[in-house]
């Protein structure tokens, strides 16, 4: 149920060439090169400063950031490993949806991550506000310092379709190396996830917005099998 060769076409077919999902991978490669590789105040910090999702009340906010963080990685094996999973689960995926259909579902999966990261930030200020602490001070200190990358949220939508496309298929894990089904995977995965948001409030994982993702692929799913677009 792979779809390495083929693409969706605009007829309803499919045709030789590149998939949404390959088309992800490089373009994710070749952004986390340009981080890595162009000189200080080009790449890495700057693309950061201007591509990452910063909260609202900070200095760098722009409007496109809710998009364009997804594209961005914090090192290799932040990058291998979401380019791993979207590899492995959204070649099936592009498959059941369409080419189209997949890239406006990953899309929507990882802005409504930052948009719920975002939302996560703004109780967490909040938060300092009711301690006390004046808002330019909770600005300077904190809000100017938050920045959320990777498209960590949009492949966690993608692992909650592969969830309700293909619920018995069983996935080995690797720790414990165990099988399981599809389904019992992306429930306990989401359980673990808004467990560690909910404890881990000074992580560096943002793991609301990986809640998030699910969460906006869950609903995107719905509406789209209520209107007959989808099946599953």
């Amino acid at each position: 149920m792979s779809n390495n060769q083929f693409s969706f076409n605009a007829s309803g077919g499919f045709s030789r060439g590149q998939s949404v999902v390959m088309n992800l991978i490089i373009l994710n490669a070749i952004i986390f090169l340009a981080q890595t590789l162009l000189p200080q105040g080009v790449g890495g910090e700057r693309m950061t400063d201007l591509f990452g999702l910063h909260f609202w009340k900070g200095a760098d906010f722009r409007w496109w950031q809710p998009l364009t963080y997804m594209f961005l990685h914090g090192g290799f094996s932040h990058l291998f490993f979401n380019m791993f999973a979207l590899w492995m689960f959204g070649r099936i995926l592009e498959y059941d949806m369409g080419s189209r259909r997949f890239l406006t579902y990953y899309l929507i999966c990882g802005v409504g991550a930052g948009l719920c990261n975002l939302g996560v930030n703004w109780f967490e200020y909040q938060h300092f506000l009711s301690m006390g602490y004046p808002p330019q001070v909770v600005n300077q200190q904190w809000a100017n310092h938050v920045v959320t990358i990777g498209a960590s949220g949009a492949v966690f939508g993608v692992l909650l379709a592969f969830g309700m496309f293909h619920p018995n298929d069983r996935i080995m894990l690797l720790i414990p190396p165990i099988p399981m089904k599809a389904k019992w995977f992306v429930v306990a995965y989401g359980v673990i996830e808004l467990f560690l948001g909910v404890t881990q409030t000074g992580s560096n994982i943002a793991h609301f917005a990986h809640v998030g993702g699910m969460l906006f692929g869950f609903v995107l799913l719905l509406l789209w099998k209520r209107s007959g677009k989808i099946y599953y």
